[in-house]
């Protein structure tokens, strides 16, 4: 009696914990289950205890019928395997299927780059002093981080990527002087969630910042990031390197990232295509715009604000607007199809400006907290009170 009771309370905690598991961050999950954020922040937190804790139990469950013959042998080997798939599945999906490159991602010539990334695909850029990296949606979708030990320029910069919110964003992975062991482990909101594995706190990519009390508010630094085609980053900076995620050299591995790939793309392709989220776990919904739409965001302070391609390239001239109390031009460049935003701290409005940032009140300077090109649902899920294309006051009497 003592070893049954024993059998079905190993099962019972195995199974629940492996659902849960496989519920909160098995990612392909979300696509039929709703869900709760606080739910999986718990399981970002806990993981390995929690998977201790429901492997454990599952061992004190066989120790019980294969020593001591307690419960059906039937009932035994079936929650076997369902154990294993729910505890293998999310941890294999999120730590070998998206296994990141904060630290090795492999780099290329523009020349070497286009076998894999054809003149009119976009690509997510950082710059420092002249020198640019661009990452390919379809080459930065999987890993979700890319950087090196050689930096930016020697600048310890990463980039990050969530495809379900076509969002890239390059940070500095240090908080305070400290730095993160960042991994990819689940998106909420359409939004990629990462970890920093030296504090096990939850960080949401658009805002950057550890969901740590003890951070006091403080996040990564944000490194100016924009989007602009293949053969505009090839026309901007020939001498320019970009991310390639090469095949793996590991014949199962490399197996194994084509499967997962096949995967992932066909569920990103129609988060492109539908208007509805793919995976719903959306809390706010705004009809302003279509779901799917592509905006430019800028939040500064507690102030957020977001543009349209289409309203910005049909614009005449330069978008003067204010941010947060900063001064903001956005423009359209046509020669490297490209919109970027400079903060304009000169005393007119600006009215010419290039992809450099030369402009009539001289050269000016990227604004670093730009998240380009993402979809609108996705914004306005984590900035509900944005305003749309806001142009500043004589800006719009001028129209």
């Amino acid at each position: 009696m003592f070893w049954d009771l024993l059998f079905w309370a190993g099962l019972i905690v195995s199974i629940a914990i492996g659902f849960l598991y496989f519920r909160d961050l098995g990612d392909i999950s979300q696509m039929v289950l709703k869900v709760k954020r606080e739910n999986m922040v718990r399981f970002i937190r806990n993981e390995y205890k929690l998977i201790a804790v429901g492997l454990g139990a599952a061992a004190v469950m066989a120790i019980a019928h294969l020593i001591f013959g307690g419960g059906p042998a039937w009932v035994f080997w079936i929650a076997i395997l369902v154990i294993a798939f729910l505890h293998a599945f999310p941890y294999v999906w999120v730590h070998v299927g998206l296994r990141n490159q904060k630290n090795s991602a492999t780099y290329v010539s523009n020349k070497e780059a286009r076998a894999w990334v054809s003149p009119s695909n976009e690509v997510i850029v950082i710059e420092k002093d002249g020198v640019a990296r661009a990452h390919p949606d379809s080459q930065i979708m999987r890993p979700h981080l890319a950087g090196n030990p050689a930096g930016l320029a020697g600048e310890n910069v990463i980039m990050t990527y969530c495809a379900m919110a076509n969002l890239g964003i390059g940070y500095t992975p240090e908080v305070e002087g400290k730095a993160l062991d960042l991994e990819v482990l689940a998106q909420h909101g359409n939004n990629l969630i990462l970890r920093d594995n030296a504090t096990g706190a939850p960080i949401q990519q658009i805002y950057g910042c550890p969901e740590n009390p003890a951070n006091k508010g403080q996040g990564m630094k944000p490194w100016p990031t924009f989007r602009m085609t293949f053969r505009g980053f090839e026309k901007a900076y020939p001498e320019g390197q970009v991310f390639i995620n090469k095949p793996s050299a590991n014949p199962v591995l490399r197996l194994f990232d084509m499967f997962t790939e096949t995967m992932f793309s066909a569920g990103i392709a129609r988060q492109h295509r539908e208007a509805a989220p793919v995976m719903d776990n959306m809390s706010h919904h705004d009809d302003r715009l279509p779901n799917k739409t592509y905006v430019w965001g800028i939040n500064i302070g507690g102030d957020a604000v977001c543009f349209t391609d289409d309203f910005i390239a049909l614009h005449d001239g330069p978008v003067n607007t204010v941010i947060g109390g900063r001064t903001i031009v956005l423009a359209y460049d046509r020669v490297y199809e490209s919109i970027g935003a400079w903060y304009n701290d000169g005393d007119n409005p600006v009215t010419q400006i290039d992809f450099f940032g030369q402009s009539n009140n001289g050269p000016l300077k990227r604004v670093e907290f730009l998240k380009p090109g993402m979809f609108w649902h996705v914004w306005a899920e984590f900035y509900p009170n944005t305003d749309i294309n806001r142009v500043a006051a004589e800006q719009e009497q001028a129209a």
